[in-house]
């Protein structure tokens, strides 16, 4: 419904230039029924579709920080350098081993072949030359851990280590995540997801983020095939758009499941004063313009995308000022005697 004008004049404040004391209109609004997804409603959280966390493989200390929480960094980019010269003696130890296994093992198959020694102990040469190769291998690249390197392309999310903090095999260093690919995921009572698929196709919902008022269409909602036996609720993921900004892993936002149709009486967020808890609108006099516009308390549902849904105070067909500024300092201008 497009916003209708009344003409009805407005003195601005003094306070104001004096190219703004000229008259102003008093936007007002038709509120009607609308037809309207019913939802259902769940508080989920914002995640990176793709994010790993970075751990130690060596002990040692860390040297080298390059990176910091925020930082963008490419696929294989260096974040972090741990001294691992513990794992490379580690590695020479295991390589010196390695030479003595085969040339114990080499001077055995040529007693075995003189009939020195017993098919046995050449059997237990061969394993012996085998675990230090392995074990060789394994000592190698443990030495080459000691450089931290980013496994994907993203950003920094978390630097969980200082220079001079000890690392150990396991323990977190950083968090990376893609934000190009994000989604919410949220826990819904396993009674009122069956009561959301019934029926229907594919599952369609909006997220609302509360903070900053936006309200974005999901392109994917998913429904995990468990369900906690605890709390009986379901995971419902539901995917942003790519490369979608302004929105951080992290986030509060409030999942909207749409459930069907249903009509509802809405109004413009925008036009609601509160007072405490309590909510008013504006009402407008269609029959007289000249009449100062009326506070009328409401009382409000849920937020929508499309506005407020309205339960008791306003009917169908009634006129509301847009701007309740607007419309509180013409109600008091016409209250001057």
């Amino acid at each position: 419904m497009k916003p209708i004008t009344l003409l009805i004049p407005i003195l601005l404040s003094s306070v104001f230039p004096a190219a703004a004391f000229a008259e102003q209109p008093l936007r007002g609004e038709r509120i009607v029924l609308r037809e309207v997804d019913r939802t259902v409603a769940a508080e989920a959280t914002v995640e990176a579709v793709r994010q790993a966390t970075v751990a130690a493989q060596v002990n040692g200390r860390v040297l080298e920080v390059r990176v910091d929480a925020g930082s963008r960094v490419k696929a294989g980019e260096v974040l972090m350098r741990i001294d691992s010269r513990e794992a490379a003696e580690n590695a020479a130890a295991a390589q010196a081993q390695l030479i003595q296994a085969q040339a114990q093992r080499d001077r055995t198959r040529s007693l075995l072949e003189k009939k020195f020694v017993s098919a046995a102990a050449m059997d237990k040469a061969e394993a012996d030359y085998k675990s230090a190769k392995a074990v060789a291998g394994q000592a190698g690249v443990g030495a080459s851990y000691g450089t931290i390197t980013a496994p994907m392309a993203g950003v920094v999310g978390l630097r969980l280590a200082e220079m001079g903090d000890m690392a150990a095999p396991g323990k977190p260093l950083m968090t990376v995540f893609d934000p190009r690919s994000l989604r919410v995921t949220a826990a819904v009572p396993q009674q009122q997801l069956a009561e959301i698929k019934a029926g229907r196709g594919e599952l369609k919902a909006r997220i609302e983020f509360t903070e900053s008022g936006k309200w974005l269409d999901a392109v994917k909602v998913e429904v995990l095939p468990t369900v906690d036996s605890r709390t009986h609720t379901a995971t419902v993921r539901a995917y942003l758009a790519d490369n979608t900004e302004g929105v951080a892993p992290g986030t509060f936002a409030r999942l909207h499941l749409v459930a069907g149709k249903v009509q509802k009486l809405l109004l413009p967020a925008t036009a609601v004063v509160r007072r405490g808890e309590v909510s008013l609108v504006y009402v407008l006099d269609e029959k007289n313009p000249n009449a100062a516009p009326r506070l009328r308390q409401v009382r409000l549902g849920e937020t929508m995308a499309d506005g407020v849904e309205v339960l008791a105070g306003l009917s169908s067909g009634e006129m509301i000022a847009l701007d309740p500024i607007q419309a509180g300092m013409e109600t008091r201008k016409n209250a001057k005697p």
